[in-house]
């Protein structure tokens, strides 16, 4: 059976299994580590010639794993207001992968070292990934030396993945809360996008939802219908309402997100199963999910229909995430819909977030057209011409900037 010891002391493990440093995976969601970073921001000279990896998500995860030191580094598919700093001095790695391509990328990579949070083991000596089975199964059994952080808060899920608790080489007991998420309070706009987003979804159809204000009034207002399925990435507290009305036959998600409620009701009721992202975020899986909707937020789209869900005054302020793999899937399903949902404007509506062309890199192309949904309308770009799928988002564009983007797109096509 693995040694039982403090934090401080496993760090001490941690540098003696590899002197020289070495990649240690750090999970993300509600699986952070958060009393492993605070150890380490007390002892920055551990972190000294580690490169921690992960699946870290911004408004989540905020601890900034390569700023502990300036000998660590970090590697990311996301980056955050928080570690910015490590970002610019070049200490941080972005990568713009998908779920699905880091899932392969960790699932071949080997590491020196990992850190896992776990539910308290069972009689059977068996621990419970809980409410975080996203990643972690992907890389156990290539990490050479593992941490177990037992944490009290982590529920034991009815099903999900386990790992042996005699796996790890050391345990540590710890009590911090888990990372938690609230969208805050729904403000009209949202509350306006997702009784359009709801109302494309019919009974009897399987749900995916993201983060945000739209997601989760989305979720929450799905509560009338009947037969839903949930296949998600993530899940939010709106689920529990979901569930108490019977709107919901099957969950199948990788991490809940929210309240300590949400981890308790997940965990125990049978209509719910944890997956790791190599089934959640599949495309082969999506695809033969008949009447899949997918729906996902943005920052703008413009009328080329290319989607911008990662970039804000000419800064990468996010990443790609599952975004294009539920997008994918659902395009691929029988009846499936890939919806991106977004207000129509910003800052007291003098910017539109329909805008003629993006000025940065895409997060979908235009070879990958979508459902666009603002609180003026519905602009289903399938199928349709460059000229048709211009003229559907000036028609779901704020009234106030609609004549603009028609003057720009009859110069934009003169020009073509």
């Amino acid at each position: 059976m693995p040694t039982t010891m403090t934090m401080d002391a496993a760090i001490d493990a941690l540098k003696a299994a590899m002197p020289e440093g070495g990649r240690v995976f750090i999970p993300g969601c509600a699986g952070e580590p958060l009393a492993f970073a605070a150890a380490l921001a007390r002892l920055p000279e551990a972190a000294a010639g580690l490169t921690f990896e992960g699946v870290w998500i911004p408004g989540v995860n905020r601890s900034d794993w390569a700023g502990l030191h300036d000998g660590a580094r970090a590697e990311a598919i996301f980056l955050a207001p928080e570690w910015r700093d490590s970002f610019a001095g070049g200490r941080l790695a972005f990568s713009p992968l998908t779920y699905t391509q880091v899932w392969r990328r960790l699932s071949e990579r080997a590491f020196d070292a990992g850190v896992f949070t776990v539910a308290p083991p069972g009689a059977d000596g068996l621990c419970s990934l809980g409410v975080a089975a996203d990643f972690s199964p992907a890389l156990f059994q290539r990490t050479r030396f593992r941490i177990g952080l037992i944490h009290a808060d982590m529920p034991t899920v009815r099903d999900g993945p386990f790992v042996p608790l005699d796996a790890f080489d050391v345990v540590v007991e710890v009590n911090t809360p888990l990372p938690g998420y609230g969208a805050g309070a729904i403000d009209p706009v949202s509350a306006a996008i997702a009784a359009r987003v709801a109302a494309l979804i019919p009974e009897g159809a399987t749900v995916q939802t993201g983060l945000g204000k739209i997601g989760v009034a989305t979720l929450a207002a799905l509560g009338d219908r009947r037969g839903l399925r949930v296949h998600s990435g993530m899940v939010t507290d709106p689920l529990i309402d979901l569930l108490d009305r019977d709107a919901v036959d099957a969950v199948t998600t990788g991490v809940a997100l929210g309240s300590s409620d949400l981890h308790a009701r997940v965990a125990d009721d049978p209509r719910v199963r944890f997956r790791p992202v190599g089934e959640t975020h599949a495309i082969s899986t999506l695809a033969a999910i008949p009447r899949f909707v997918a729906v996902n937020s943005a920052i703008e789209v413009d009328l080329f229909g290319q989607v911008n869900a990662e970039w804000m005054d000419g800064r990468q302020v996010s990443g790609a995430g599952g975004l294009i793999d539920f997008l994918r899937g659902a395009w691929a399903s029988d009846g499936g819909l890939p919806v991106v949902a977004l207000p129509a404007s910003a800052k007291g509506d003098t910017l539109s977030r329909i805008t003629p062309r993006l000025s940065c890199p895409p997060s979908v192309g235009r070879g990958d057209p979508v459902v666009v949904v603002t609180e003026h309308g519905v602009a289903d770009l399938r199928g349709l011409s460059i000229d048709a799928m211009a003229q559907a988002l000036i028609a779901v564009a704020s009234p106030a900037h609609r004549d603009r983007l028609a003057d720009d797109w009859s110069a934009m096509r003169r020009a073509m």
